[in-house]
C-alpha cells in the first residue's frame, strides 16, 4: 500500500499537482532518500515512454477510422466498371483495387510502427546505455575556430601550427610540480594542452594510459608553469557515503563550470565496485573532471552518464587513483618524487570560497593530431 501511495505522490509531483509546501516537502524528501530519488527519475522516463506508446496507438486508430468512414461513402471505391470486364474476380478486383491499396498501406504504417516500438521498449543488445562525457566533435570544431580566429591576435598560443583538436575535457592537479589526472578516453590525439581558468595555455606530455580504469596521468612540461607548493584539496582514500553532498568542476563549456548534487548509490553501473553513482547534472566536456566532497577532498572523477536520463552520472572513485600511481612509481623510477595532496585546506568553508581556492587547479584539456 506504501509503494501505491509513493508512486501516487511521484505522479503528483511530475505532472505538476502538489500544493507548494507538499511540493517543497517532497522535493526535501528526494534530496535526503536517493532510493526515492531513483524512483521519480524511473518513473518520469516510464510516463514518456508510454505516452509515445499512447500516441502511435491514436493515430493507428485514427487511420481505421478514416478508412472505414471513406468506404462507407464510397469515396474510395471506383464507381464505373471498366468495359469488357466479364469476371467476376476482376470486376471485383477493379472495383475494390483502391480500397485495396489503402489497406495495404495502413498495414504497411501500422507494421513500421510496431516495429519501431518493439525496438523502443526491448533493451537493443548493440546500444550502449552508458554515454561518455568527452566534448563532441563539433563543439571541438566550434572552439578550434574561435582558437584559428584568436591565433591571428596571439602569436604564442601553444597548439602547433596546422594541428587538430581531437577531444576534449578537464582534468586536475594531483602534484603541484604538474601532473595531473583525466580519463583515457579524453586523450584521443597525440599531444595535449591544458588551460587554466584564466585561459593560460601550457604544452603537457602523456605519461600514462590506463584504459581497463579509464585512467590517464599527464604533466605539464612549459617554462611558463609555475610549481604549486600546497594544492588546497586532498584525494581520499576511502570509500564515500551514501548521500554525501557534493560539487564538481569542469569544463563542458570554454570556462569552468560548478554541478552540485549528492551520492545516490555506493556502485556503479550494473554494481560496478571500482566507481559510484551521482545524482548531478553535467555535460559532455565533464569527463576527467574532480568530484569534491562537503569538506574539500576529492571522492571521484567524472566518468559517463546514463543514456536518456538528466542526472544520473557515474564517477570513478578517488582511491583507483593512488592504485595507478603507486603501479606508475614501481615501474618509473623518475616518478618516485611524485607526491599527493594528503590535506585539505577547504575544510569548513562555504562552497563558495571553495570554489574559488580550487577552480585554479582544474584545467581544460584539449589533444590533437
Amino acid at each position: 500500500m506504501e509503494d501505491i501511495l509513493l508512486l501516487n505522490s511521484i505522479e503528483r509531483y511530475l505532472e505538476g499537482r502538489m500544493l507548494p509546501d507538499e511540493k517543497k516537502f517532497f522535493e526535501e524528501l528526494r534530496t535526503s532518500n536517493p532510493a526515492i530519488d531513483q524512483m521519480v527519475v524511473e518513473h518520469k522516463l516510464f510516463l514518456h515512454q508510454m505516452d509515445e506508446y499512447a500516441d502511435v496507438k491514436h493515430f493507428k486508430e485514427s487511420l481505421h477510422t478514416i478508412h472505414s468512414k471513406l468506404s462507407i461513402t464510397g469515396e474510395i471505391r471506383n464507381s464505373e466498371e471498366p468495359e469488357g470486364v466479364t469476371g467476376k474476380v476482376v470486376q471485383l478486383w477493379h472495383r475494390y483495387k483502391k480500397v485495396t491499396a489503402i489497406a495495404a498501406s495502413i498495414a504497411c504504417i501500422t507494421a513500421l510502427f510496431i516495429s519501431a516500438l518493439a525496438m523502443y521498449f526491448s533493451p537493443a543488445a548493440n546500444k550502449t546505455q552508458l554515454e561518455r562525457l568527452s566534448r563532441d566533435i563539433a563543439e571541438i570544431k566550434k572552439s578550434q575556430i574561435q582558437t584559428n580566429n584568436a591565433l591571428k591576435e596571439v602569436a604564442d598560443t601553444k597548439i602547433p601550427k596546422g594541428a587538430i583538436v581531437k577531444s576534449g575535457g578537464t582534468a586536475f592537479l594531483i602534484d603541484g610540480k604538474g601532473f595531473l589526472v583525466t580519463n583515457a578516453h579524453v586523450l584521443d590525439g597525440s599531444g595535449a594542452i591544458v588551460t587554466d581558468k584564466d585561459g593560460h595555455e601550457y604544452k603537457s606530455k602523456i605519461v600514462s594510459i590506463d584504459h581497463s580504469k579509464d585512467l590517464a596521468v599527464l604533466q605539464i612540461v612549459d617554462n611558463d608553469y609555475k610549481t604549486v607548493k600546497n594544492l588546497p584539496y586532498s584525494i581520499r582514500r576511502g570509500q564515500p557515503d551514501l548521500g554525501e553532498e557534493l560539487f564538481t568542476l569542469g569544463y563542458p563549456r570554454e570556462e569552468i563550470v560548478c554541478g552540485v548534487g549528492y551520492l545516490s548509490a555506493k556502485t556503479g553501473y550494473k554494481g560496478d565496485t571500482s566507481s559510484c553513482q551521482l545524482s548531478l547534472t553535467v555535460s559532455p566536456g565533464n569527463s576527467g573532471a574532480p568530484v569534491f566532497s562537503k569538506n574539500g577532498e576529492i571522492i571521484g572523477i567524472i566518468t559517463t552518464r546514463q543514456s536518456q536520463t538528466e542526472d544520473v552520472v557515474f564517477a570513478l572513485k578517488a582511491n583507483n587513483i593512488y592504485s595507478m600511481i603507486d603501479s606508475l612509481k614501481s615501474q618509473d623510477t623518475s616518478l618516485k618524487r611524485l607526491k599527493m595532496p594528503s590535506g585539505t585546506s577547504l575544510k569548513n568553508m562555504d562552497r563558495v570560497s571553495q570554489i574559488k581556492k580550487a577552480e585554479d587547479y582544474v584545467f581544460l584539456i584539449k589533444t590533437y593530431k
